[in-house]
């Protein structure tokens, strides 16, 4: 009877930790409830409900984070909120 012998190699997995950042929604005097939500909704995939919650907490507080992720995610998704006239940037 013959000994098999499993040696078993230890992998070192690495994790890469990506930074989030977020995209934060400003108020102004200019856009409509309206124009705000349907934004929200096409540019960073909320629900109805979701961007009307948001552009409320915009309007009474002044901001509102209104997406997060990575800055490779969030950089063209805030393009598009200044192009259609909102106030937002990453932090």
């Amino acid at each position: 009877m013959s000994a098999q012998e499993e040696v078993l190699e230890k992998k070192k997995v690495e994790t890469k930790e990506s930074k989030l950042y977020e995209i934060v929604l400003y108020n102004d005097d200019y856009n409509t409830f309206d124009h705000v939500i349907e934004t929200l909704i096409v540019v960073c995939e909320h629900t109805p409900e979701q961007a009307e919650q948001c552009s409320l907490l915009v309007h009474y507080k002044g901001k509102c984070t209104v997406k997060t992720g990575t800055y490779k995610d969030l950089e063209p998704r805030c393009g598009k909120l200044l192009e259609e006239g909102l106030s937002a940037e990453i932090v």
